[in-house]
């Protein structure tokens, strides 16, 4: 068993119906995630809405959630940024605060400006400087290719460099290479994209996977039985919770996990800041009937 394992959650963003921030909503929505018996989390990721956040807003986010978990679950802190400098006093800042760990993705900024792999490399080692475990997300939103050798040598000479977050085309090749590799040196190797490739995934070594927020007590089985010796179970459990995982990957995105919140009771509103427009009320109503079945607690939190 490698050091990381198990489903961290990314942790949606609460805001009130005017957009406002809304303390009282995240503060239900982690005591939820948490109560799910989740391995740890994640916060300020893309799927909690990074891009719509402001400086002050993270800091004070990052506050109220490390305060409010209190070392309950580890708490990893995305730190992404394109300026080495900013990521760095980022990645400072989550340590002051009690992460057990920061993400980050490779530098980039727009279509036109993307860190080479010398530059990539550059930032990591400068964020490893900070003395706190860095998770590399390996994302096709940043558009920089990372292939396997670099990756496989920034474990090797990155001493905080230790887990991998792999959600790329391909993502059980990249990682089963990787591993290969790599070996010890990463001890954490993950997928993300909700779990879509799950499967395939812990087929190729992975331990464990950032889901979002909307149902990791019914995917954490998944990565329980097959680390525990029973792909059987596993492959069963996961067929039953796909349909939902590709609903929510290819229909509804982040916005699927605050909706569910909200039917359930944990949060008041899952509203999004423009320019994300809402949920379409079909998609949402799928969304919910392909839950219900399966009796998620996340729907039946204020019950």
């Amino acid at each position: 068993m490698r050091t990381y394992n198990g489903i961290w959650p990314v942790v949606p963003t609460i805001f009130q119906t005017n957009g406002e921030l809304d303390p009282e909503g995240q503060i239900r929505a982690l005591d939820c995630i948490i109560a799910q018996g989740v391995d740890g989390i994640c916060i300020l990721a893309n799927y909690s809405e990074q891009f719509l956040i402001s400086d002050d807003e993270r800091d004070v986010l990052s506050r109220l959630c490390l305060n409010h978990v209190d070392d309950r679950v580890p708490v990893i802190v995305t730190v992404s940024h394109f300026a080495t400098q900013i990521a760095v006093a980022r990645a400072r800042r989550a340590k002051e605060l009690g992460a057990s760990a920061v993400m980050m993705m490779a530098p980039y900024h727009g279509a036109l400006m993307r860190g080479t792999p010398v530059q990539t490399r550059e930032q990591f080692a400068r964020v490893g400087e900070i003395g706190i475990p860095i998770m590399l997300q390996d994302a096709p939103l940043s558009g920089v290719d990372l292939p396997v050798d670099l990756l496989a040598d920034m474990a090797r000479e990155i001493e905080m460099l230790k887990l991998f977050k792999i959600e790329c085309p391909g993502t059980a090749d990249k990682l089963r290479l990787l591993l290969a590799d790599a070996g010890d040196a990463v001890e954490g190797p993950f997928d993300g994209e909700e779990g879509i490739t799950l499967l395939a995934d812990l087929h190729a070594g992975a331990t464990g996977s950032m889901t979002s927020a909307l149902i990791p007590d019914l995917i954490r089985p998944v990565v329980v039985s097959y680390l525990n010796g029973d792909a059987e179970t596993a492959a069963d459990v996961y067929a039953n919770v796909l349909p939902i995982i590709n609903h929510e990957n290819r229909q509804c995105g982040f916005r699927a996990a605050k909706e569910a919140m909200m039917e359930g009771g944990v949060i008041k509103s899952a509203f999004c800041r423009h320019p994300i427009p809402a949920l379409h009320p079909a998609a949402r109503a799928q969304l919910l009937s392909l839950m219900r079945p399966l009796d998620p607690l996340v729907l039946r939190w204020a019950s």
